[in-house]
């Protein structure tokens, strides 16, 4: 069965090597362990959920374990597709797609391809504010 765990948002990944680490230490027996990067405060654990209750217990980042099982068909979606590389950079104009700032043009600032998000200043804010916004909620403007 594979179980979903609740992180805090950004610590997919340690709590990924947390519970890898526990898992050898403590002989807890779970198949397997991943998080899709695009959906972010979530991890899936495939094993029992008296083991998966174990590895997770008073874990620093875990918010709890959802224990309705997910089906393995919702899960392929995450298996199967790769994130396409990020094709921006530092000082791109882009417009921006989705969110409440959708339509406003603004100039990158900073890449974080890791949580694959942009740091991004307004153009036409009168006083530069930098914003943190998914890179899939951006598009690069063309000359």
């Amino acid at each position: 069965m594979i179980l979903t765990v609740r992180t805090t948002r950004g610590r997919e990944k340690t709590v990924v090597d947390s519970l890898e680490a526990r898992m050898s230490q403590e002989n807890i027996e779970v198949q397997s362990i991943f998080y899709p990067q695009e959906l972010k405060g979530y991890i899936f654990v495939e094993g029992d959920e008296s083991a998966v209750e174990q590895l997770v217990r008073n874990l620093r980042h875990v918010r709890g374990v959802i224990k309705k099982p997910v089906p393995m068909e919702e899960l392929e979606k995450f298996l199967s597709e790769k994130p396409k590389e990020i094709e921006l950079e530092k000082g791109d104009v882009v417009e921006v797609i989705g969110g409440p700032f959708k339509d406003e043009l603004a100039k990158v600032d900073r890449i974080d391809k890791v949580n694959r998000e942009a740091t991004i200043e307004l153009l036409d804010s009168p006083v530069p504010i930098p914003l943190t916004i998914d890179v899939e909620q951006l598009r690069k403007k063309r000359d």
